[in-house]
């Protein structure tokens, strides 16, 4: 089976540059780093470039190549411009989407096909694995002789720093042995270029130092923050092609002695390779084709983090690899909550047992009063630990890997980590972390974070506090609780298992006497909140029944279901609020304060389908099959957004558009493994 996916245009579409630069493609380097930009060409975001490289802290990752001018010189002396800049003093529009003929990914790597006044150019797109290096391919079909020219545009920046219009520093530029050098004094960033191609053919490098001036940044602009900046280009490539011929442009970070251990011939060939070993490696359910774009799209956030140099060591003396899982691209960096989510879809699924058990003993790792982190800042080596929930999904994660892999040897070695985080949950942690003993539930939260999953912040407003005590929060402490008192039992700590049954059965008694609202048929949001009891509709209370051990009883989940169906469930996911809420939002757009006032008030996640469809089957268990009409509506999003992969969210009302980050882990993890829970 050839992993496949074709978008063709027409003419309409081709002349309305919107449709193609809402379509994104993305490629990564399992370091955190990647390659991204719009089908058009066009750069829209500061996030765009052909290499932002994961570098070590402080730096994090950088934007190296913004991008890519590419035109075609003809025979005739016809220049036929294949990307462009919008730029402010012209208002140029992106030509070169006039030529495009078809994009495609195949195993996951983006294809352009231009047809170009004599002839057909093919472009392909790959980070090398593990490496800061992107080789840009380019074969021309038909037609022919062309001359292919290529512009080099960069800005070195931190990926998720604001936009500066002035280009500084200066950038130097050396040629030695045909390698081409730029350095942003004083030799912070390095970026090296070489051109690789038969020795037949034709190719010069003109240097010719220039200028872009205000380029614009459309996405930026859209979401509020700077959206133009000056773009530095040494000179141009011309590369002399006939018909069958092919280049490579590679752009890297790494010691020239890294690049050329493979050729560009190889290095394609090798990331096919692994790519086709990714997809043979998944469980045999999940190795249909939409399986299996959702399998490469999940390898996209399986990393090896560069940035922490010193826990890696530490990591690396005790016999382990330091893996982890960015949360979504662009600007997310690894999340606690989103790792232990995504677990599943993410590596078990799709067969990657070995860097399961990595990414469960790295987080252990980090685990400091009770809690595993809430994320790593960018640039920093410091973790931050404000999260309710992350720790408590640890479990449910451990839970899944046993289940797949029969690992008895790392829950033992987990075993007393486990036992600490109860125990330091029943006496009280960080952040108003702690059991409440009249009743045995958790509560949680403090004035300055929000440290639930619906977690807006803007300034010193938090948009959805939710402090007290949270139905999904209890809902996993109630599972973390009965977890540990099998695992304990089942080692023989039989004392123990039953200290933390007692615990788990007063918590569940508090849970159905506490968070079930008769009037409404369904979980309070939030019982003991500031303003008290909190009986917004949201899917948060799904976990009372999804997971693993269910802490709502048996007779009420028809009730919660039914309610969610009716005014949560979209196509695309569910809202995180009823629409008639009067705190609802049907759409998330424009600048900060407005979108994250919407990120959780309505705002459709398509995470929330895999603990709605586990639900769901577990409800009604004779009618699993229908379950799969739940996450349909999700597969035509893949020729939308991010192609070939799922956006972190999609607007509450019609036509759900997609919003955020173009390509988010846990919705990827938990539309596959939806998708696979209700195969045929």
């Amino acid at each position: 089976m050839v992993v496949k996916r074709i978008l063709t245009f027409s003419e309409d579409e081709l002349c309305e540059p919107k449709t193609l630069r809402r379509r994104e493609w993305i490629v990564t380097n399992g370091l955190g780093g990647y390659a991204s930009g719009t089908i058009s060409g066009v750069i829209t975001r500061r996030y765009h470039g052909y290499l932002i490289a994961a570098l070590p802290n402080p730096y994090g990752r950088t934007v190296m190549l913004n991008n890519l001018l590419e035109s075609v010189n003809t025979s005739d002396d016809i220049v036929c411009q294949l990307t462009a800049e919008e730029r402010m003093e012209s208002a140029l529009q992106p030509q070169g989407a006039c030529h495009l003929s078809d994009f495609s990914l195949e195993l996951g790597l983006p294809i352009w096909r231009y047809q170009v006044e004599g002839g057909t150019i093919e472009k392909r797109v790959m980070l090398r694995y593990r490496q800061n290096t992107v080789d840009i391919r380019y074969r021309l079909l038909d037609g022919g002789p062309l001359t292919l020219v290529l512009q080099p545009c960069m800005h070195f920046h931190p990926q998720n720093q604001a936009l500066a219009a002035e280009l500084t520093p200066t950038y130097t530029m050396t040629i030695s042995d045909g390698v081409m050098a730029v350095t942003s004094p004083p030799q912070l960033f390095h970026l090296s270029f070489v051109v690789e191609a038969a020795p037949s053919i034709s190719r010069e490098f003109v240097s010719q130092a220039s200028v872009l001036r205000e380029v614009v940044y459309r996405e930026e602009a859209d979401r509020g923050y700077p959206y133009r900046q000056d773009l530095w280009s040494p000179g141009r490539y011309q590369i002399a092609l006939k018909k069958g011929e092919s280049c490579a442009l590679i752009a890297s970070t790494e010691p020239g002695e890294i690049v050329s251990a493979l050729s560009s011939a190889d290095a394609w060939e090798s990331e096919l390779g692994r790519r086709r070993l990714r997809t043979g490696l998944a469980q045999k359910k999940a190795q249909d084709q939409i399986s299996s774009e959702l399998v490469l799209a999940a390898d996209q956030f399986i990393i090896a983090p560069v940035a922490r140099t010193v826990d890696a060591v530490r990591i690396h003396a005790r016999g382990d690899e330091m893996r982890s899982v960015i949360a979504g691209y662009h600007w997310f960096t690894d999340w606690g909550r989103d790792t232990m989510i995504s677990l599943e879809g993410l590596t078990l699924l799709t067969g990657r047992f070995t860097e399961a058990r990595w990414i469960l003993r790295t987080f252990a790792s980090y685990l400091r009063d009770g809690l595993i982190p809430n994320m790593f800042p960018e640039g920093e080596e410091q973790a931050r630990y404000n999260t309710a929930d992350a720790t408590l999904w640890f479990f449910h994660a451990l839970d899944r890997y046993l289940k797949y892999t029969k690992d008895r040897t790392t829950l033992l070695l987990l075993l007393p980590q486990l036992m600490q985080i109860v125990d330091c949950h029943l006496v009280g942690t960080r952040f108003g972390i702690g059991v409440d003993l009249e009743d045995g539930l958790l509560r949680q939260g403090t004035a300055e974070y929000p440290l639930t999953w619906m977690d807006a912040k803007v300034d010193d407003w938090i948009v959805t506090p939710r402090r007290g005590k949270a139905v999904e929060i209890n809902a996993l402490w109630y599972n973390a609780l009965r977890h540990l008192e099998v695992w304990c039992r089942e080692e023989g700590l039989h004392d123990v298992s039953k200290r933390y049954g007692v615990f788990a059965q007063r918590a569940k008694q508090s849970f159905n006497h506490r968070f079930w609202c008769e009037e409404q048929g369904y979980c309070f949001d939030v019982v003991d909140g500031e303003g008290g009891d909190d009986a917004s509709c949201r899917p948060n209370q799904l976990l009372a029944i999804s997971l693993g051990y269910p802490v709502l009883v048996r007779s009420r989940w028809e009730r919660v279901l039914r309610v969610v169906m009716d005014r949560l469930l979209t196509p695309v996911g569910l809202r995180t609020l009823a629409p008639d809420d009067p705190k609802y939002e049907p759409q998330y757009f424009g600048d900060l304060r407005a979108r994250d006032a919407a990120y959780h008030q309505g705002t459709v996640w398509p995470w929330l389908l895999g603990a709605f469809v586990d639900a769901f089957v577990k409800t009604f268990p004779q009618r699993r099959l229908e379950a799969r009409s739940f996450v349909e509506g999700v597969i035509p999003t893949l020729n939308d957004g991010g192609v070939g992969t799922v956006s972190e969210i999609f607007d509450a009302s019609e036509p759900f558009l997609p919003r955020g980050c173009i390509s988010q882990a846990w919705s990827v993890a938990e539309v596959l493994r939806a998708w696979v829970l209700t195969a045929p």
